[in-house]
């Protein structure tokens, strides 16, 4: 049986080595993931991530106790990425890239051995996806890829709970307003094909 994020946390903030390091297995991927979506190269998303668990270690004492691990892992991660965007790009937060190619168990590949027609479905959303502006993107994978709340999402993404709302709200709006355009206009050629 693993233990439990939270006391995990407390025993690393005690100082165990241990601890700390389940944790940082326990959340590497999901961060690196995370990070890659920011459009960086993979190296510098990595080192972002040494970094971030190194300032971890050497802060430990000051690092309060939280509610979700993952959700302070992921606002801190974005930080550190944000902070490389601002300092080797200087762009900001608006016109930050945001990658919206479907994660990496649901590669291209896989789906077209599995079927056919879900590789094409998985190209339109991804399309409908990329049509997206990138807060509205990374809005959708922090609600429903990481499963933050929120205010969990609100905390990480630094704007407040409203706008967190608006951004999920107009971007369902939009993917459903494309994916009912897609839908009528594939209906339209399959009736055509029948008629033929």
């Amino acid at each position: 049986m693993t233990p439990e994020d939270h006391v995990l946390w407390q025993l690393y903030r005690e100082g165990d080595q241990q601890a700390f390091g389940l944790l940082a297995q326990r959340y590497y991927r999901m961060l690196r993931h995370y990070g890659l979506k920011f459009m960086v190269d993979e190296v510098v998303v990595e080192d972002c991530i040494q970094e971030l668990f190194l300032q971890l270690w050497q802060n430990r004492l000051q690092i309060n106790q939280t509610e979700s691990v993952k959700h302070y892992l992921l606002k801190a991660l974005r930080h550190h990425v944000i902070q490389y965007l601002r300092n080797h790009k200087r762009l900001n937060e608006e016109e930050m890239d945001w990658d919206s190619s479907i994660g990496e168990e649901m590669d291209s590949e896989t789906l077209l051995i599995r079927q056919e027609s879900l590789t094409l479905l998985t190209h339109t959303l991804q399309a409908q996806l990329a049509s997206l502006p990138a807060r509205e993107r990374e809005a959708l994978y922090l609600r429903f890829y990481e499963n933050l709340t929120i205010a969990q999402m609100a905390e990480v993404m630094h704007v407040n709970r409203q706008s967190v709302s608006n951004f999920l709200q107009k971007a369902l709006n939009k993917l459903r307003h494309q994916w009912l355009v897609h839908t009528f206009v594939s209906f339209c050629i399959f009736f055509e094909k029948k008629l033929l």
